[in-house]
C-alpha cells in the first residue's frame, strides 16, 4: 500500500519500489545477477532501536523501567524474523542461480499485534513498565495511514531453496532481552 506523495510517511515504500525497478532493469540489461529480497522486520541481538525498530525499542524501555510507546491502538499486526533465519535465506538465494532476476520475501509468518508484542516484552523482562498508546495523529499528523496487517508470502522462496524460518517469536524476544542485558 502506498499513500499520497505529500505524506512523507510513504517515501520509504516508494524508494524501496524504485530500488526494485532499478535492480531488475539492470538485471534485464546487463544480466549481472540481481536478486531482490524483501525483508520483513528482521530482529536479533545487537540491534538498536535507533531507527524505530519496535522490538529493541520495547526491550530497552522495559529493562529501564520506562513506558513502552505503542502507536495507534496497537491492533496492527506484524511478523518478525530472526536475523539468523534471514542470513540463511540470503545465503541460499545467493547460491541459487535460478534466483537471479527474481523477487522474494524473507520473513516469519508468526503474527503478533504490536500491543501483544509490548505485553510479551513486559512479561518476559519482568518489568513494571506501563504501555502507553499514542494516536497516530499525534505522531504523524492528520491523514496518516498504516497497514493493519503485514504478513510475508514465503511460498516462492520455500519452493526454490526450501527456506523457512525456524526461530519463534518467543526466541527472538528472549535473544534481544539477553543481548540488551549483557550490554547494560
Amino acid at each position: 500500500m502506498e499513500g499520497p506523495t505529500q505524506k512523507h510517511r510513504w517515501a520509504y515504500a516508494a524508494a524501496k519500489a524504485l530500488d526494485e525497478f532499478l535492480a531488475l532493469a539492470h538485471w534485464k540489461e546487463s544480466r549481472l545477477p540481481v536478486v531482490v529480497v524483501r525483508l520483513f522486520n528482521t530482529v536479533g541481538p545487537r540491534q538498536s532501536g535507533q531507527y524505530g525498530m519496535v522490538l529493541p525499542s520495547f526491550v530497552t524501555a522495559a529493562l529501564q523501567g520506562r513506558e513502552l510507546i505503542v502507536h495507534g491502538d496497537g491492533s496492527q499486526r506484524r511478523c518478525f524474523c530472526h536475523v539468523s533465519d534471514v542470513v540463511e535465506a540470503l545465503a541460499g538465494l545467493m547460491e541459487c542461480p535460478r534466483a537471479a532476476g527474481e523477487v522474494f520475501n524473507a520473513g516469519n509468518q508468526e503474527e503478533v499485534s504490536i500491543r501483544e508484542l509490548a505485553e510479551l516484552v513486559v512479561r518476559k523482562t519482568a518489568s513494571r513498565s506501563p504501555i502507553r498508546l499514542i494516536p497516530y495523529e499525534q505522531i504523524y499528523g492528520r491523514g496518516f495511514e498504516d497497514m493493519q496487517r503485514r504478513v510475508p508470502s514465503i511460498e516462492k522462496i520455500h519452493s526454490l531453496i526450501g527456506w523457512q524460518p525456524r526461530c519463534s517469536l518467543d526466541r527472538m524476544i528472549e535473544d534481544v532481552i539477553a543481548d540488551k542485558r549483557t550490554r547494560a
